[in-house]
């Protein structure tokens, strides 16, 4: 059976879910914790990962661009910045990464087989020089998996046992 739009849709939702979790396992006085000085806090990663699918959103289905120039990349970081500052209480945040996970989600499974194989360019030195949809569409996806991986650590530093961890036990 080959992996397509809805199985990509339901994979991202999966990750959605667990990085909900971990938000909502979290107690709101220490969404200011940082595992050490110069990274992101609890609050600023979770903002970070709601927010981080409306630059695909933008890019794959808004403007559906087969070219990203240096501009397209500046502005898609800067309307994110601003989008991540906007989220000020772990209600907010919680909030939205249900609310935007799932539209970024609905958005890919409305997707058709060749408009994941679109190819999308990138200007020199970018390399490859070139990714399709579906590749990019997965990398939003990588991108979670790995700052969640960097949540499950911090909440163990926080004394919390990662809800994952705790449904392996109670097996």
């Amino acid at each position: 059976m080959p992996f397509g739009a809805s199985q990509l849709a339901d994979s991202f939702r999966t990750v959605r879910k667990n990085t909900v979790i971990i938000a909502q396992d979290i107690p709101e006085d220490q969404y200011g914790f940082r595992a050490v000085e110069g990274v992101m806090s609890v609050a600023e990663m979770l903002a970070h990962l709601a927010v981080s699918t409306a630059w695909a959103e933008e890019l794959h289905f808004v403007e559906r661009k087969t070219e990203v120039t240096y501009e397209d990349f500046s502005r898609y970081m800067t309307l994110r910045q601003e989008a991540e500052r906007a989220l000020t209480t772990k209600a907010a945040i919680v909030d939205a990464l249900s609310t935007k996970g799932e539209t970024f989600a609905a958005q890919i499974a409305a997707m058709t087989d060749d408009q994941l194989a679109e190819t999308v360019t990138f200007p020199p030195p970018v390399q490859p020089p070139s990714k399709t949809r579906f590749e990019m569409l997965l990398s939003v996806k990588e991108h979670e998996m790995h700052h969640r991986g960097q949540l499950m650590l911090i909440e163990r530093l926080l004394g919390i046992v990662p809800h994952l961890t705790r449904a392996r036990q109670k097996r």
